[in-house]
Parts: C-alpha cells; structure tokens; sequence
C-alpha cells in the first residue's frame, strides 16, 4: 500500500513539475477582477443567452438565421467565458475558431478559374 502511494505520489510531482506555466502576461489586479466578476457575468449570459435562444427559436428557424443568432446568443458568451485566458480581456472572441478547427477557410476560387473549370468540364 505504502509502495502505491509513494509511486502515485512520484508521478504526480513529475507531472506537475514539467507542466509549464501559463503564458498569458497579465496583471494579478485584473485575473481577480475576472475570475470575482469577469467569470460569473459571463456564466450568467451564457445562461440567459440560452434560454433567448431557445424562446426566440421558432422565428430565427423562419428567417434562416439560427446560426447567428446561437453564436451571438450562446457562443460568444460562452466562449468569453470558458475559453479565454484569466485576465486577458483583449483575447478576440473569434480565436476559437480558427486556432481549435486545425484548418484554415478555404478562399472561393476567382471568378476566372472557376470560369475555366466550367468550360473545360473537368478538373
């Protein structure tokens, strides 16, 4: 038994002796502020955002915007709240996007490659 703890003990002090510390250079003052203040409102409109979402829901699906209106209802909110880094207001709330997706958007062809491609009928 003592053997278990002392080798769970071992791991878990290399493990966290080779976790490196977060980058993000932020003042102490504003990463309280966040978490105290920031963190809650964000939580709070995440929350209220949904519920919008869901009572506004029937007239988004007839004008076909379901897609903005659940990422400025929920989204946002949701991202400023559990993806930025503590203190880091300045993070752009578009940053999920592209950094998590591992792609980059692909660039419609210009108009006269496309041109080509329709006439010849291959690729």
């Amino acid at each position: 038994m003592k053997t278990k703890i002392l080798s769970v003990l071992c791991v878990s002090i290399l493990g966290f002796g080779t976790a490196t510390p977060a980058l993000a250079h932020t003042d102490p003052d504003q990463a309280f502020f966040d978490a105290v203040l920031g963190r809650p409102v964000g939580l709070a409109a995440t929350v209220v955002g949904s519920a919008v979402f869901v009572v506004s829901l029937p007239f988004t699906t007839t004008s076909g915007s379901i897609k903005s209106s659940a990422d400025s209802l929920v989204g946002k909110p949701g991202r400023f709240t559990f993806t930025r880094p503590l203190g880091d207001f300045s993070y752009p709330p578009y940053h999920h996007r592209e950094h998590y997706a591992g792609k980059e958007k692909s660039k419609p062809a210009p108009a006269k490659q496309t041109a080509v491609i329709a006439r010849s009928g291959s690729f």
